[in-house]
């Protein structure tokens, strides 16, 4: 391919958003030199509704694509990325998803306040001026902490039909709250106002946002307030939502030349294990908020998915498996069972 011009990558003006687009364009760039790659940011419906509750009924498919998608329809872009998750099973007439990059750990994490930090805070400011009394509200626990461990009664905060209701699950007597906001303003928040003890967020995301898991259970990064503990919760306990982790790239269907882009870009076997979810999840008729959960896996020539379903009240659960050219049809399996 020689130069030409510029091809325009389009994502949202989110921390995370930037972080998966910026790896886009250093993928691209490494593997097409001699190709000019520019990033657009666009502003969608869901950055406008950041006060809005993802949980409540009547809220627009595609909250974080559809303006993407539009600048791809329009010509004003040639590739879209998302945080696959936010993408809707059902794509436009004319758009496609072409790769998906490697896919990051998918497990959630729950975050709350260190106790030792806090009791270490106050001793050294109960004194000073800038000490408030509204601190002495704010509670922390141990490092390490299961969600089992969690006190009696404890409130968590996530925006997320399916965190919440796989919390209950595990724990009924939990009180689960709205929460809204980017990664770094979740974290603020709980590390702030007393009346959360912690929140749920996902590893992935994370992790792109440069955040670390010390040893010792500390959460470390830039933009991470100070006295915050985190813990890795198992997919027993919580089965990630659709396409958690991976990252989605659209283009317009037929534009053989950006195709070809995308195919530097993709990793098979993630292609295959979304493929999967997705079927599974638009079989279900569900979009991101939908309460269900999936996960599926590559081993050797076979493809194998667990998924869970809270539609009626009930926890339902099950898992299948099948040869890797059956991605689809194992997510419509596996809906077929659950959706009874």
């Amino acid at each position: 391919m020689a130069a030409e011009q510029p091809i325009v990558i389009a994502t949202r003006g989110s921390a995370l958003a930037l972080a998966q687009a910026n790896y886009i364009v250093g993928e691209c760039r490494a593997a097409f030199p001699r190709l000019r790659f520019e990033l657009k940011i666009i502003k969608t419906t869901g950055d406008k509704m950041q006060k809005s509750s993802l949980a409540e009924g009547g809220l627009p498919k595609g909250l974080f694509t559809k303006e993407l998608e539009v600048a791809l329809l329009k010509n004003k872009a040639d590739l879209a990325v998302h945080s696959l998750k936010d993408l809707p099973t059902e794509i436009p007439a004319g758009l496609a998803l072409a790769a998906t990059p490697k896919r990051a750990d998918v497990r959630d994490v729950l975050i709350y306040r260190n106790a030792h930090f806090l009791e270490s805070s106050k001793r050294e400011t109960r004194n000073a001026k800038e000490w408030s009394p509204g601190q002495d509200h704010l509670r922390g626990f141990g490092p390490k902490l299961t969600l089992k461990e969690f006190p009696e009664g404890a409130t968590l905060a996530t925006s997320a039909v399916r965190r919440k209701v796989q919390l209950l699950a595990a724990r009924p007597d939990l009180k689960i709250v709205e929460i809204r906001g980017n990664v770094p303003t979740r974290l603020r928040k709980i590390s702030e106002q007393g009346e959360w003890d912690g929140t749920v967020l996902a590893l992935a995301g994370m992790t792109r946002l440069n955040f670390k898991i010390l040893s010792d259970g500390r959460l470390s990064g830039d933009a991470v307030p100070e006295g915050l503990l985190a813990s890795v919760l198992d997919l027993e306990t919580m089965l990630p939502c659709v396409g958690q982790g991976a990252i989605g790239v659209e283009i317009r269907a037929h534009d053989e030349r950006i195709a070809g882009i995308c195919e530097r870009l993709n990793h098979f076997n993630t292609f295959q294990c979304v493929a999967a979810e997705r079927a599974f999840l638009r079989a279900m008729g569900g979009g991101c908020q939908s309460p269900v959960g999936a996960y599926a896996e590559v081993s050797g020539e076979r493809i194998f998915m667990r998924a869970i379903s809270f539609r009626d009240t009930t926890v339902k659960r099950s898992e299948a498996k099948r040869p890797l050219a059956e991605a689809a049809a194992l997510g419509e399996e596996l809906a077929a069972r659950l959706g009874r």
